[in-house]
């Protein structure tokens, strides 16, 4: 094994829903660690994470925090990972590179659905993770019915690591299942050991029984042991419980109020003695760690006006050096983060988690080397934006360094997309809901100080024809000199859906001259971009099948403005017809949700193509339907709302299809 890998650090996302107390269990943790001399609290802005000025301001996780300490002598480096679900890319892009997560959740078996994602995104990527179970003493559910809806999300068994002793305004401590001793807790102190409460003691049995069994599913020995009543050792149970986390067969359990530090004493203690140390997460991600090039990951993009980018990686393989060449560009620094500090650092060795400045073309989720014969590393799967808006720039001057401030956000958040609607004229921004999009644009204003303007994005509607039709268009128009003369006759006739535009044309005898054909052409395309609905026109088939010219007055611009001309007088005889995208739409959803989900999108004009259950993800459907675009904007916010926040949708544009008669006399009366 290459011995240059830090098997002395540890990396640990910190990752649960939005309000369940991430921030304030990494304060808690930096605190009883001596990282930090005094907790902030988020209410005074203070904290270690939520360091952005956005997470400020709305008092929740908008970006990845980093934040280092010492431990029992192990450096760990803890990641803090936004909650709220608009803000999942940054957790998913993160927890490819760290060795283990703490998943945080609160003591209520209604909220623990929003884990779900989190919990299939951990399994599937095996990457060992453990819970804490926060904000104990205001628990309103028994402990009992959260254990087993945090059971029903995980394809891991749950392994209980304490017993609680009181509950909700009543706690009062743990029991240790490991050790099988009691502990009572002090506000900011470390708990105090007690006798075991006699009145638990038949409870602690048979946690202590449940926990043994699970972990004796993958140790022979300690299955022997359990079959002739031999109680393990302490240490036995530890070890078993190490290697079984390791390999991401189990999902220990902890519990405690981080704001009081209770129980994150004892959750840093097992993360010492249990979390997998570098050399097995690169194992466990295929990486050899025989050879020497370097080889490192994007986790998380950062701008800032002043400092410029910084990119934190995870080095999985080799050493990195201020100064060297990874994918032909020369670091610019090489930093280790706590919070919106950074320090200095001429090296870093496989296994640390640290920054490097002024990466220039290199995004979140990139490899980073200088063998290129090193293939790239999996990454996160950007998640589909879901929600839009059209911006402007409050100031006209401001539109020509709006694309790059642009990209700038982009690379910060790969959660984010834009794109120039033509047919609109319309910059729509996209992500992943109201809140994310709206943090998008403070960041736009703070940082790049460009202001702008948001509105719902138009639909872009389109128009076609139903039926034939000729028409004749002149023009003719006399000066003090030469004079303009065009005169052509056109055939319109539809074309099946998708076809777009084809002109033709069938001139004998030269009524009209060649060099003044293509003028035809362009008139026609020219009043196709508004038609007469106001809309492009799609599906269209003309042909240019007579007409006449001047030797003297004819010109390609006069017979360009005679097909127009000509377009708008037999347009209106073919019957036209608005057109409206419709978009395949896939639905994930929870089983038990998946009738009021049905009902949302057939209240939108959807079509229900039917619904399965979701390949490779236990309790939960698909829906399929098309669904006009126009009915999208806000179907993301519904559909969190009727699914407790953990329903969503991938779509991609499918079809046109013409606009109900009612819903169209709508349109065109706005438009």
């Amino acid at each position: 094994m290459n011995q240059k890998i830090n098997n002395t650090v540890r990396n640990v996302a910190i990752t649960g829903p939005y309000s369940s107390g991430k921030t304030t269990l990494l304060e808690s943790l930096l605190s009883v660690a001596g990282a930090i001399s005094r907790k902030g609290s988020i209410a005074g802005r203070s904290t270690v994470g939520d360091s952005a000025p956005e997470a400020r301001d709305h008092q929740m996780s908008t970006e990845v925090t980093t934040a280092s300490t010492e431990h029992g002598g192990i450096y760990f480096t803890f990641l803090d990972c936004p909650g709220s679900i608009e803000f999942v890319q940054e957790t998913y892009n993160v927890l490819v590179g760290v060795d283990a997560a703490v998943v945080v959740c609160e003591p209520d078996s209604e909220r623990v659905l929003a884990l779900a994602p989190l919990f299939k995104f951990l399994d599937d990527w095996e990457i060992p993770h453990l819970v804490f179970i926060n904000k104990l003493d205001r628990a309103k559910t028994d402990f009992t019915e959260v254990l087993q809806a945090l059971r029903s999300l995980s394809s891991r068994p749950l392994v209980l690591h304490q017993y609680p002793i009181g509950q909700g305004e009543q706690l009062q401590g743990f029991i240790d299942l490991v050790s099988e001793q009691a502990y009572q807790y002090h506000p900011g102190a470390p708990a105090d050991l007690i006798p075991l409460p006699a009145v638990l003691r038949e409870q602690e049995l048979a946690a202590r029984s449940e926990m043994l069994e699970v972990l004796a599913d993958f140790d022979d020995h300690l299955l022997e042991e359990l079959v002739e009543d031999i109680n393990p050792s302490p240490e036995a149970v530890r070890r078993d419980l190490k290697l079984d986390l390791g390999a991401d067969l189990i999902v220990p359990v902890f519990l405690g109020v981080a704001e009081q530090d209770y129980g994150v004493r004892h959750l840093l203690d097992a993360l010492l003695r249990e979390a997998p140390e570098p050399a097995l997460t690169a194992e466990r991600r295929g990486i050899s760690l025989r050879s020497s090039p370097p080889l490192a990951q994007v986790l998380k993009t950062y701008w800032s006006p002043q400092g410029g980018k910084l990119s934190l990686v995870r080095v999985w393989q080799g050493t990195l050096q201020d100064g060297m060449e990874l994918n032909g560009v020369r670091l610019g620094g090489l930093y280790r983060l706590m919070s919106q500090q950074q320090m200095s650092l001429t090296t870093a060795t496989a296994g640390e988690v640290v920054a490097l400045g002024r990466l220039e073309g290199i995004k979140t989720g990139d490899t980073l080397t200088n063998a290129p014969a090193l293939a790239a590393l999996p990454k996160a799967e950007v998640v589909t934006p879901v929600f839009a808006l059209a911006v402007a720039p409050e100031k006209r001057n401001d539109e020509v360094k709006l694309s790059s401030a642009m990209a700038k956000l982009l690379e910060e958040d790969p959660a984010l997309a834009w794109e120039y609607r033509e047919g609109t004229q319309e910059i729509v921004l996209w992500g992943q809901g109201q809140v994310h999009l709206q943090i998008a644009l403070e960041r736009l204003q703070r940082k790049y100080n460009l202001p702008v303007t948001t509105q719902p994005p138009q639909t872009p509607y389109r128009q076609s024809i139903r039926q034939s039709a000729s028409a004749h268009g002149r023009y003719k128009h006399q000066t003090g000199g030469h004079g303009q003369f065009g005169d052509v006759h056109l055939a319109i006739q539809p074309l099946s859906r998708g076809d777009g535009f084809r002109f033709h044309e069938t001139i004998v005898g030269g009524v009209v001259p060649r060099q003044y054909i293509p003028g035809v052409e362009m008139g026609v395309r020219e009043f196709l971009e508004q038609g007469v609905l106001g809309f492009p026109v799609v599906d269209i088939g003309v042909t240019l099948t007579s007409g006449s010219y001047h030797t003297v007055d004819s010109s390609e611009q006069a017979f360009k403005q005679a097909a127009r001309i000509a377009m708008q007088e037999g347009l209106p005889l073919c019957n036209p017809v608005l057109l409206e995208p419709v978009v395949l739409l896939e639905v994930s959803t929870p089983s038990e949700f998946t009738a009021k989900v049905l009902r949302l999108v057939s209240g939108r004009r959807g079509q229900i193509l039917g619904y399965a259950a979701q390949p490779n993800w236990a309790g939960w459907d698909q829906v399929s339907a098309y669904l006009p675009q126009a009915e999208m904007h806000d179907l993301i916010v519904e559909l969190r709302s009727l699914t407790f926040g953990v329903g969503s949708f991938h779509w991609q544009p499918d079809h046109l299809q013409e606009v109900p008669e009612k819903v169209a006399k709508q349109v065109l009366a706005q438009r």
